[in-house]
């Protein structure tokens, strides 16, 4: 065989047509005094070994290639500290198994649950990592794209010149990194309009459109609004819907008047959606128009001790156009759903100013029908609207009383514990505090109910949670474990442990793994949360001692 003849491609078919039907191809021969041909099948791959490494020793180098244009420019943040790139690493890597980091027993969580925190964490700090760990962090967050805002922000300048570079990185071009978290979080770069601003708006693909639209509207509504106009009547509905979306950054009365004309759009679902955005808009004729018609349907009684509900009677063409659709897609009956809809677009500064009840005072009372005021069927729906409308407009004052004060233990003899269980949507109104009195709130609720129903409340609060909202899930699954219930009927709460709990509470959940039954499912479970906390506690201490 001539240094031309490759065995390799005869070999690979005797493979796969077997050595019975098809025997050791001729251009082998050569190779074929370094083995033993008495078993044809196990000297098919010895000579397949020996073909791999001639064909690697015999590769030429390629041609090298220009220098991809000039280098990344310069990164000012300061680097991270070794440990905390080792961690990455480690993160990066996915492994799972192991202790917590030297600190403490039980093996861990899947560590890939616990990358959001370190990225957001570390953004928070205003580090940047090794040049050498930016792939790896490129090519995460290109499978998980809820690492995307904080993994384009890490990866900084060099992370962008590579993405130019490599095709599977583009979606960083495409990545709005959100809004600056820390003192030396990289600037998105800076796009001002011009030809290429244009030329993306009209060449690009319809994710890259979206992303540049937003990161507009931040940097300039006006802009963006401009832009969008230009293009308005051509666009697809499923496209305008998202476009219209991408305004919620930076709404102001400025866009009153695309959105207005947006409700004539021939698309339902934009119309919905302009008049949600304009109903966000406390002055525009929108929600002047609701206003009225929320005043149609709810008025105080003149003894001033009850609400009376007189809700509309059609869905004329005007209501359609401001949104509301004349049939419902819920299946309740026409009028409440109409009745649900204009109360939860209406301003809420109309309640107050119109009665001068606060809200919670407007909420205490009584409701009834206009034509039977001892009947109450409405104040559900009226509550529920209520509710709607407070989300929608980010009305804490609204949320809190909707809420309730928290659930507070019962009284000694009182035999049960005051404070209304949940109903509704309670999540969405706690989502409209602050986080501190969002955890406070969730706090008591658990201390009050236990787990059973606070996944929703506890997924609405700021991570890492608060210590004191963290001792109390601790507190409730140490209950749970002694009352004999299974930890897999915590499960959805659990794994949120797992990367919410505040890190000071891994030796309170030690001492439950110490004190379960050996080999028992809340042995290990505790075992698993207390190293998982241990892990994280090491791995947050190494990013934010970074002095020096």
């Amino acid at each position: 065989m001539t240094l031309n003849q490759d065995p390799w491609e005869p070999l690979r078919t005797s493979a796969l047509l077997g050595t019975d039907r098809r025997p050791l191809p001729p251009t082998a021969l050569p190779l074929a005094d370094a083995v033993d041909p008495s078993d044809p099948a196990t000297a098919l791959l010895e000579l397949a070994a020996l073909a791999t490494v001639r064909r690697r020793a015999g590769a030429l180098p390629v041609p090298a290639t220009e220098p991809p244009g000039p280098p990344a420019p310069e990164d000012p943040r300061p680097e991270l500290p070794e440990a905390a790139a080792r961690r990455l690493a480690v993160l990066l890597g996915g492994r799972t198994g192991g202790t917590g980091g030297g600190t403490g027993g039980g093996t861990l969580a899947n560590l890939a649950e616990l990358l959001p925190q370190w990225l957001a964490t570390a953004r928070a700090e205003g580090l940047r990592p090794p040049a050498a760990l930016i792939p790896g962090l490129l090519d995460a967050a290109r499978a998980r794209s809820e690492l995307r805002s904080d993994a384009v922000a890490l990866a900084g300048p060099l992370g962008r010149w590579l993405a130019a570079q490599n095709p599977d990185w583009r979606f960083v071009l495409r990545t709005t990194a959100g809004p600056t978290r820390g003192p030396n979080d990289p600037a998105e770069p800076d796009n001002p309009a011009g030809p290429d601003d244009h030329r993306l708006w009209h060449e690009g693909l319809f994710a890259e459109r979206v992303t540049h639209l937003t990161m507009l509207r931040r940097r300039d509504p006006a802009a963006g609004l401009e832009l969008l106009r230009s293009t308005w009547p051509t666009e697809r509905a499923e496209d305008r819907l998202l476009f219209l979306d991408a305004l919620q950054d930076g709404l102001s009365p400025a866009d009153e008047p695309f959105l207005e004309a947006a409700l004539g759009d021939r698309s339902k679902n934009v119309r919905a959606t302009a008049a949600e955005l304009l109903s966000t808009l406390p002055d525009s004729a929108l929600a002047r128009r609701m206003a009225e018609r929320a005043r149609a349907a709810v008025r105080l009684a003149d003894s001033g001790t009850h609400l009376l509900v007189t809700p509309p009677a059609e869905c004329d063409e005007r209501m359609q156009r401001d949104g509301i659709a004349p049939k419902s897609p819920t299946g309740r009956g026409e009028r409440a759903w109409w009745f649900g809809e204009v109360v939860a677009a209406a301003p809420l500064s109309v309640w107050s100013a119109d009665t001068g009840l606060t809200p919670e005072q407007l909420l205490a009372l009584r409701v009834g029908d206009s034509v039977d005021e001892t009947s109450s069927s409405w104040a559900d729906d009226l509550r529920e609207a209520w509710a709607r409308a407070a989300v929608r407009q980010h009305d804490a004052d609204w949320a809190r009383a909707l809420l309730g004060p928290a659930p507070a233990p019962p009284t000694r003899g009182a035999g049960r514990a005051r404070g209304a269980r949940v109903t509704g949507a309670p999540a969405k109104l706690l989502a409209v505090l602050p986080p501190e009195e969002r955890a406070a709130w969730t706090a008591a609720f658990i201390e009050v109910h236990g787990l059973a129903e606070a996944f929703q409340l506890l997924g609405a609060c700021a991570t890492p949670w608060t210590p004191p909202l963290s001792t109390a899930v601790v507190t409730a699954l140490a209950r749970a474990a002694a009352s004999g219930a299974y930890p897999w009927s915590h499960s959805g709460v659990l794994g949120m442990t797992e990367r919410a709990l505040a890190p000071g509470t891994a030796a309170a959940v030690e001492e439950l793994a110490a004190g379960a039954s050996p080999d028992s499912a809340w042995s290990e479970t505790f075992a698993r949360l207390a190293g998982t906390l241990r892990f994280r506690a090491a791995m947050l201490d190494e990013l934010t001692v970074h002095a020096g």
